[in-house]
């Protein structure tokens, strides 16, 4: 059964932007922050240096073994931030694993009544997807452990998640791979990491990419598992409707015993239908270099070759 979005609305609902003085929210929904502490105040520096008031989930820190705390406390951190009108916006510590361990014990009554941005990538794909089918917009942008790249690798990553929480404008000229598959189109971005989105599908938080510009980025993962989970995402019909494939990060590729015998490139094209335009090298992922993006936001995404530079422009409309 192939899954549409619940939301039955053309134009998904933005949260507010942030302003000096809001209040921010630092969860940690999945992986354990195992002497991360310095890691953490460093991202509410950041956030108090921008104007904005910062509170930390009180379970941040605790030990679940692999998570950060039980599924109760992590859930009654994200929920606490979910459901007070004051917190503006819900940024991820961290990604890993868990984040779908919560996702059905989490009551979405009161964000709906007052939507706030919920900000993070990796992992956080399942609550981006979920949101997504809710009716409102999401940050796929850097999270507090990001802080632990090197500075000068991360300036445009710090740079345009500022944008996208304030409501900047968003535009990037990307260099063009020899592999892009030339197009002008204007759709819906939506996506995350390929794993958790084919670990989405045939439930409700599976997306519906009819008329979508779909996001994927990976790491640390066979070729031939790449392949599997693409293809499952074809089956389910992730590829029939939609307008263009943006390609992420593809970051530490796994090398299997058995030679798959062509690129990640070429292997990604496999896949898609010939007609589908297809940009590769998107700076977003697993990545030092992870520039922000709106999920639900309309784009217009211009793919060239060679040596033109393709364009991703964010709009308001």
């Amino acid at each position: 059964m192939i899954f549409s979005s619940i939301y039955s609305q053309e134009k998904l609902i933005t949260p507010t932007y942030l302003k000096k003085g809001d209040t921010i929210a630092i969860v940690a929904p999945a992986g354990i922050l195992k002497n991360r502490q310095a890691t953490i105040q460093k991202a509410k520096k950041l956030a108090e240096k921008w104007g904005l008031n910062v509170v930390l989930g009180k379970n941040i820190f605790n030990n679940g073994q692999h998570f950060a705390g039980t599924d109760s406390e992590r859930c009654q951190d994200f929920q606490d931030a979910l459901d007070n009108k004051n917190i503006k916006a819900i940024w991820s510590a961290r990604g890993g694993y868990g984040s779908v361990r919560i996702l059905d014990k989490l009551d979405f009554t009161k964000f709906k009544e007052n939507p706030k941005w919920v900000i993070g990538y990796s992992d956080i794909t399942a609550f981006h997807n979920h949101i997504h089918n809710l009716g409102f917009e999401t940050i796929h942008g850097m999270m507090a452990t990001s802080l632990e790249e090197k500075p000068e690798e991360i300036t445009a990553t710090i740079s345009s998640f500022k944008k996208a929480l304030f409501g900047t404008e968003i535009s990037y000229q990307i260099p063009s791979a020899k592999h892009n598959r030339k197009g002008v189109v204007k759709g819906e971005i939506i996506g995350g990491n390929l794993a958790i989105l084919a670990s989405m599908l045939g439930s409700k938080s599976q997306l519906n990419t009819n008329g979508k510009i779909l996001f994927i980025e990976e790491i640390g993962e066979y070729k031939y598992s790449i392949d599997r989970m693409l293809q499952s995402l074809k089956r389910a019909g992730y590829f029939t409707k939609v307008k263009a494939v943006i390609i992420g990060n593809m970051t530490s590729i796994k090398k299997n015993s058995t030679k798959w015998g062509s690129s990640i490139e070429q292997l990604i094209l496999d896949v898609i239908p010939e007609d589908i335009p297809v940009l590769f090298n998107f700076p977003a992922g697993h990545e030092a270099d992870n520039r922000a993006m709106i999920f639900g936001r309309n784009i217009k995404l211009t793919i060239n070759r060679s040596a033109k530079k393709s364009i991703v422009t964010f709009t308001k409309d």
